[in-house]
């Protein structure tokens, strides 16, 4: 799934994650490709436990990758030396999930925000320091009156404000946005989601947007890749994806959006079946046992990603033959 195109920012090529367990090998990241163009979107989308936080934990080098590549600006960041990823460390951010559990609640506002200014030696001196924490905490929206209080002084909304100034303080170009509104109310949400796309256009930054939600996601990202325990079964522009879902598990997804009308009925595609184990998975479509339309090739076989155009891509083995699969 790779562009020839001078803007693509990032590129993971053939990326794999295994665990040790007790019973044998997790394969929590299953061999994945996909591209993000500089100043783009893309948005991960899947249940609990399909690999999308892992996946960018492991872009980051927070974990270690068991294979694959990882081109970021036309480097593979998995030979770089402890010292470029320092200077690595500088252009990749991470904003995480819990805005009260990734801050330090011994630490101040203030402290946090100059924590990473001050390791990578960002300032000259601390009034300049100060200066710099300022103009951060104006950027995302916080008081100049909050510099001295606590995490657990402030709510979630502005907790995660903290959070996202923390990432944007070494003026990264690419940020892991590990569910970043999935803790926040849903007022709350629309604000912090406004404040990134805002910053995003503001500073050029390029996203991967992790979520398990799809109405967030719709009008977040660019482009949508699907995961199911570990590995891409759909990728799309954001507008084309929803339009035209093609792998049975994005339409079960996509059935479970709420939708706020009581004239349009829903029509839920509930899924039933086991969920197959990602310890030592045996061949075939992992979503086979859960898809009401599997035949013996979709156990036996398993299924490449493929392209319908468009930069829309799927794998599955049946979805041309059902019709899934619009005449272009």
């Amino acid at each position: 799934m790779t562009k020839d195109n001078s803007n693509v920012l990032l590129e993971v090529k053939n990326l794999k994650k295994y665990f040790t367990t007790p019973k044998g090998l997790l394969h929590a990241v299953d061999d994945i490709n996909f591209t993000i163009e500089e100043g783009k979107t893309l948005g991960v989308v899947g249940e609990s436990g399909c690999g999308k936080s892992t996946t960018g934990r492991v872009i980051l080098r927070l974990l270690e990758a068991t294979d694959g590549e990882i081109i970021f600006e036309g480097k593979n960041v998995r030979a770089y030396s402890k010292q470029e990823m320092i200077e690595l460390r500088q252009k990749m951010q991470i904003i995480f999930q819990d805005p009260f559990a990734s801050l330090n609640p011994r630490m101040t506002v203030s402290e946090i925000i100059a924590e990473p200014l001050i390791i990578h030696k960002k300032c000259k001196n601390k009034e300049e320091l100060g200066q710099r924490v300022r103009e951060l905490m104006e950027i995302v929206g916080l008081s100049d009156r909050l510099i001295n209080t606590y995490p657990h002084e402030l709510d979630g909304g502005r907790r995660q404000r903290i959070g996202i100034a923390r990432a944007l303080a070494l003026k990264p170009k690419f940020i892991v946005c590990d569910e970043p509104v999935s803790a926040l109310d849903v007022s709350i949400q629309a604000q912090v989601l406004n404040l990134m796309k805002d910053l995003q256009e503001e500073f050029k930054l390029t996203y991967m947007f992790i979520t398990h939600d799809l109405s967030v996601v719709k009008h977040f990202s660019d482009d949508i890749a699907v995961m199911y325990l570990g590995q891409l079964v759909e990728k799309a522009p954001s507008k084309q994806l929803f339009k035209n879902p093609i792998h049975p598990y994005t339409k079960a997804l996509l059935s479970a959006i709420p939708v706020a009308s009581v004239k349009k009925k829903m029509e839920r595609i509930k899924l039933q079946g086991e969920i197959t184990s990602p310890i030592n998975p045996e061949k075939g479509c992992r979503f086979a046992k859960r898809c009401v339309y599997a035949k013996d090739i979709c156990r036996q076989q398993d299924p490449q990603l493929q392209e319908v155009g468009d930069g829309h891509f799927y794998a599955c083995h049946l979805a041309d033959e059902l019709g899934f699969v619009e005449n272009r």
